[in-house]
């Protein structure tokens, strides 16, 4: 069964980015929001999860740990833009 949620004390400057968004998108606010809501839910990993794979995996140097963390969010920014474009 659906749940309703509701954000209370939104600042006004980032309420109205979201009509923004949502307009571009061709969205209602909603649907905008449900939207952001269904990317962030089915995201990678935790930080902690990456942290544990990153040692299992033998990664020695920061750098290594960087590159991975670059090509997740990477991955997430193309995703979040593919599904930025998609009509609800």
């Amino acid at each position: 069964m659906p749940v309703s949620l509701s954000i209370k004390n939104v600042p006004d400057e980032l309420a109205q980015k979201l009509r923004e968004r949502a307009k571009r998108n061709h969205r209602s606010l909603q649907g905008e929001l449900l939207a952001m809501l269904e990317v962030a839910a089915e995201r990678g990993p935790t930080v902690n999860e990456v942290y544990e794979r990153g040692g299992a995996s033998g990664l020695k140097t920061e750098s290594d740990s960087v590159q991975i963390i670059r090509e997740m969010r990477e991955e997430r920014d193309r995703e979040l833009e593919e599904r930025s474009r998609k009509p609800t």
